[in-house]
């Protein structure tokens, strides 16, 4: 009797254990079929201005005995009922001088593939969708580089603000090199940390070749094409002289794309000079023209909260259960690359 209780009790465990499991993936499975009319992300506005004036007065009241305190929070009250009063006289004589231009802020973290393109296209479309006169924008920018194609299209997202004439300022932290450079020039001025990375005009591309590896077990490669560069250097099969030849052609072109694109939007820099492929940091690519100022983002955001209204705006894609496993996996690697690319650009010079 005890072996059947025992039995008995590890077949319902094992029971349980299979349904949990069914159930798991059948939600997951679920989550993956989209509904059709599904909206594919959602728009997150925060109103920096108050979070700013709130902290700046929380500081003030961690400062303060008990009584001055009080004494805070009565003066405190006394403008703000000031403030209302003034704001209601100005309402009735003009609107224009009640409001404020507003500041938009955004943040572009960027990969190998500059897949954060996605909801910085969705948030430019919001600002020149409602931006008036006055209106600016500040995109705090971090990248190393990465595809040609995919910083192409970011670059020109920024590009879509300037031909609004929507001023924009882009302020680099830590690094915009390569192809986060390619997208930092596009904007009306470029603010830089003391000691953020800066510049890498130039183009870069690397491929294994294991071609020896398969002759030694005697394994055949076979690649037709048609059209005589359609394919120039290949990971499986024999490179040749007159593919690598082509394929350092194209990274020229590339280059002098590049080069011409820096100059047309910054045209103060000495584009020769700088179009080596060699880094700076900030306070010496300021020498260069390659920023405007040297400053933290943080500094040019309260210089800004007196004289705008400050909003930042977030565009997050949502995921379901299934893509977020695949997502996380592939976060991990293009944020390992990047880390690896970062450490390449620092080690160089």
């Amino acid at each position: 009797m005890e072996f059947l209780y025992e039995y008995g009790l590890f077949i319902a465990k094992t029971a349980t254990i299979v349904v949990a499991i069914g159930l798991v993936l059948g939600f997951i499975a679920g989550a993956a079929i989209k509904p059709k009319n599904s909206k594919k992300g959602e728009l997150n506005i925060e109103y920096l201005s108050e979070e700013y004036q709130e902290d700046v007065k929380d500081l003030k009241k961690a400062l303060l005995s008990k009584e001055q305190i009080k004494a805070f929070d009565k003066k405190q009250k006394a403008e703000d009922k000031s403030k209302k009063k003034e704001n209601k006289k100005k309402s009735k004589s003009s609107t224009e001088d009640l409001e404020k231009s507003r500041l938009f802020v955004l943040e572009f973290d960027g990969d190998v593939e500059a897949s954060a393109t996605e909801s910085l296209r969705e948030e430019i479309t919001a600002i020149v969708s409602i931006a008036e006169e006055g209106d600016r924008v500040v995109l705090n920018l971090e990248s190393p580089g990465g595809v040609v194609h995919g910083y192409g299209l970011a670059s020109s997202q920024i590009a879509r603000l300037k031909s609004k004439n929507i001023h924009t300022t882009v302020a680099v932290d830590k690094v915009a090199a390569s192809g986060g450079y390619m997208m930092a020039c596009v904007a009306d001025e470029i603010v830089a940390a003391p000691f953020a990375i800066i510049g890498s005009i130039g183009v870069v591309a690397q491929l294994p070749n294991i071609n020896k590896l398969l002759k030694k077990y005697d394994v055949e490669i076979e690649q037709h094409t048609a059209g005589e560069f359609k394919r120039t250097l290949t990971v499986l099969g024999e490179n040749t002289d007159t593919a690598r030849t082509k394929f350092k052609e194209e990274l020229e072109e590339t280059h002098v794309l590049f080069k011409e694109f820096v100059a047309d939007n910054r045209p103060s820099v000495d584009i020769d000079k700088v179009a080596t492929g060699e880094h700076w940091y900030g306070s010496q690519a300021l020498t260069l023209n390659l920023v405007d100022r040297v400053m933290t983002s943080d500094d040019l955001l309260l210089e800004a909260v007196d004289k705008y209204d400050v909003y930042k705006i977030e565009y997050k894609v949502k995921h379901n259960i299934a893509e977020r496993f695949g997502f996380a996996a592939s976060t991990a690697i293009t944020k390992l690359v990047g880390k690896l690319s970062t450490w390449s650009v620092t080690n160089t010079k």
